[in-house]
């Protein structure tokens, strides 16, 4: 371990070598994180729950588990935080609800199940959106997350407190829920790694939902291969989740460090690099020069039905999200409805404005959208574009909604697996990301895509100032 990094800014590999070396014990791991908790809150907001005296226990065993030469993966003794609609036995889950503060489930969630049997140390529940409705985590009930390179601009949502907490170290990684850019928004405006798989890659089992048919939960990191590797542990089917997937599980880190000599590059002008901040079109352009470097061949793509649909302003995918949405919260409208944050009660009132052939049809396009993706994806390994127009606005603004989830939407409603990285700043220094996506069920490509990227710049070794 380099004596000039903080054990909370440690890499997975890094740290899980550390642990196995002797140099570093789970308890002091987990004991340096709580600290850089203390640190960065309330100022930052991320957590909700901070588990210690459970983290405490398990990071414990984890030391009596590899004293003794029992070895459960690179997570083993690894602090990791969760979004608060990711249930937790005898741990509040509220989904940031002011309504739901006393909920203790009885059962965890199935991704908090892999993640104690890969030997992860869990810190807490962090902060969101109400509901994960909403792109700021501006909570009317916990109060607002707070972005770490300016404490006054939005950290971005759903998962505003999971990106949050990975960028100041308060986390080593953390799960976060991404059914319009939930993940991947965050992670762009907070500048770490957020990665959000095939729709069914991970179990939704357990998890607060907002639309079933959008629904995805996935790792924010502060490096590609510290993605790929929870994801490794929380991939996979699940009995009692009717959207898993049956497909094999392929190490999601296997081709890191292959490079990208070779592969094809989509580039998709329209509609995805339309509309953008120039600090944003600046970053991203250069990203793409990088990558063209690495020694890929870059095609300009196009995706006519998507592009149509923008242009149209039909490509408003909240509708399906609407009404899912609103089927599972009609009963708590009815018994709390005063109980709600004024946004999402706002949002969860329109669902009656969606009727069911505007349900159908939102569905068909979906289907028209996925067939079209699949057609660009025999030509291309991996699509590239901007993650968010423009970088992140301040908490006062409040929720920017289609700017913000425009560009990230479309791999929500096409199941396609899709990352944020880091790539540069604008004219005041905040954070720009870059998005890759791939091929349904192919986090293989998608990561060493990624990992080409990242290691070719420095962007992901930057820290915020808090």
């Amino acid at each position: 371990m380099s004596e000039s990094i903080p054990p909370t800014l440690l890499s997975i590999p890094d740290a899980a070598a550390s642990l196995r070396a002797g140099r570093l014990s789970a308890g002091a791991l987990l004991e340096a994180t709580l600290v850089r908790i203390e640190e960065t809150e309330p100022r930052l907001n991320a957590y909700i729950t901070v588990t210690a005296e459970h983290a405490r226990r398990q990071a414990a065993r984890a030391d009596d588990e590899l004293a003794a030469g029992r070895d459960r993966g690179p997570l083993h003794g690894i602090p990791i935080a969760l979004k608060d609609l990711i249930d937790t036995a005898g741990i509040p889950t509220t989904g940031g609800s002011g309504f739901l503060r006393g909920r203790t489930p009885q059962q965890d969630a199935r991704v908090v199940t892999r993640l104690a049997e890969a030997g992860a140390v869990l810190t807490g529940k962090l902060n969101l959106h109400e509901f994960a409705f909403g792109t700021t985590s501006a909570n009317p009930h916990f109060g607002a997350v707070r972005n770490p390179w300016d404490t006054e601009r939005s950290p971005g949502g759903s998962s505003g407190g999971s990106a949050a907490a990975v960028a100041v170290g308060s986390a080593t990684a953390t799960l976060g829920s991404d059914t319009g850019g939930s993940i991947r928004i965050p992670a762009a405006l907070c500048s770490v790694v957020g990665l959000m798989p095939t729709y069914g890659r991970v179990s939704r089992r357990g998890v607060i939902p907002l639309s079933w048919s959008l629904d995805h939960v996935g790792p924010l990191a502060r490096s590609v291969e510290d993605a790929a590797l929870v994801l490794n542990a929380i991939a996979g089917f699940a009995p009692g989740d009717p959207g898993s997937a049956r497909e094999p599980v392929p190490d999601a880190a296997s081709e890191l460090g292959r490079g990208i000599e070779g592969l094809v590059v989509g580039l998709p002008r329209d509609p995805l690099w339309l509309d953008l901040e120039e600090g944003v079109r600046a970053a991203c352009e250069e990203a793409v020069e990088t990558l063209r470097a690495q020694g890929c061949e870059l095609r300009e793509v196009e995706l006519p039905l998507l592009a149509e649909m923008r242009r149209m302003e039909r490509g408003r995918f909240h509708r399906a999200l609407l009404a899912e949405a609103g089927a599972y919260h009609a009963r708590w409208l009815r018994s709390h409805p005063g109980e709600y944050g004024d946004d999402v009660r706002a949002s969860l009132e329109r669902v009656s404005r969606v009727s069911a052939a505007t349900y159908i049809n939102a569905q068909r396009m979906s289907r028209l959208l996925i067939e079209e993706a699949r057609q660009v994806f025999s030509q291309v390994d991996v699509l590239v574009s901007p993650t968010t127009e423009c970088t992140a606005p301040t908490i006062a603004e409040g929720d920017l909604g289609a700017r913000l989830a425009r560009l990230t939407a479309p791999y929500d409603v096409t199941g396609i697996p899709a990352v944020s990285v880091p790539c540069g700043v604008d004219a005041a220094g905040l954070p720009v990301g870059l998005m890759i996506g791939a091929r349904h069920f192919d986090e293989v490509t998608l990561c060493r895509a990624a990992h080409a990227y990242e290691q070719a710049t420095a962007w992901h070794e930057r820290r915020p100032p808090l």
